[in-house]
């Protein structure tokens, strides 16, 4: 049996027009019977890399079975000239989350989608230890199970405090090998005990943004500090309120 979590996560492209741009990473959250793909947002827009795409496209599995049968949908990034992603701003300026509702309808009609819920939100008053074990999901540089379409998981330590905002950011630190395309991925710890109601053995802690690094290091004697930032997870709280 593949373990349910695997399709919680989705890669990402994104496009211009018919052009593709880039390979990310993100994940389904539902609330309240509405459901939403999570990802970063400068997977969506990034001014300072003039990274302007018009549309992103999610890969769907169609087979829980058969996990070689998977389809691509296509998300139009505006509409009448406006943006249809949340984003957010907190104390310490914008929040590089961003969550686009997804139309059930328009979805194929058969279709495998797991989904996080607030119910697995991790608190940030809830004290996780330095150095417990985490794992990213998602797709670094698009790399895949690319017969079952399925994403790997990266295995990551906490390495600050979880529940202060690191340098007063509104994120947490893990040491983890990361690449590009895994921005946007869910930053997990398995659950203590397996759920009763079915729902995914997993607490969603961050949301996974980029490579943290010195800029003064010195790239010959100096190996990269292998951190990198994750956005508290509750904030999705805030983007998906009506």
């Amino acid at each position: 049996m593949t373990e349910s979590v695997l399709f919680a996560a989705t890669r990402i492209g994104t496009f211009k027009g018919t052009q593709p741009l880039t390979n990310a990473s993100g994940f389904f959250f539902e609330r309240d019977r509405r459901l939403y793909v999570v990802t970063s947002r400068h997977v969506v827009i990034d001014a300072p890399s003039k990274h302007f795409p018009d549309r992103i496209e999610l890969e769907i599995h169609l087979d829980e079975k058969d996990l070689t049968r998977t389809t691509g949908f296509s998300i139009p990034l505006y509409a009448d000239g406006k943006s249809i992603w949340h984003q957010g701003r907190d104390s310490g300026g914008e929040v590089d989350v961003a969550v686009i509702a997804l139309d059930r309808a328009a979805l194929p009609k058969f279709h495998v989608i797991r989904a996080f819920a607030p119910a697995q939100l991790q608190a940030a008053d809830e004290r996780i230890e330095l150095g417990s074990a985490l794992i990213i999901l998602g797709f670094p540089l698009g790399f895949h199970d690319t017969l079952h379409h399925l994403p790997v998981a990266r295995q990551a330590a906490m390495a600050s405090a979880f529940g202060i905002r690191f340098q007063g950011e509104g994120y947490f630190l893990t040491d983890a090998r990361t690449h590009r395309g895994t921005s946007g991925a869910p930053v997990l710890m398995r659950a203590p005990h397996k759920p009763r109601d079915g729902s995914l053995p997993w607490r969603l802690l961050g949301v996974h943004s980029a490579q943290i690094d010195m800029g003064n290091r010195d790239q010959q004697q100096d190996e990269s500090l292998s951190l990198n930032c994750a956005w508290y997870a509750d904030i999705l709280m805030t983007l998906t309120a009506r």
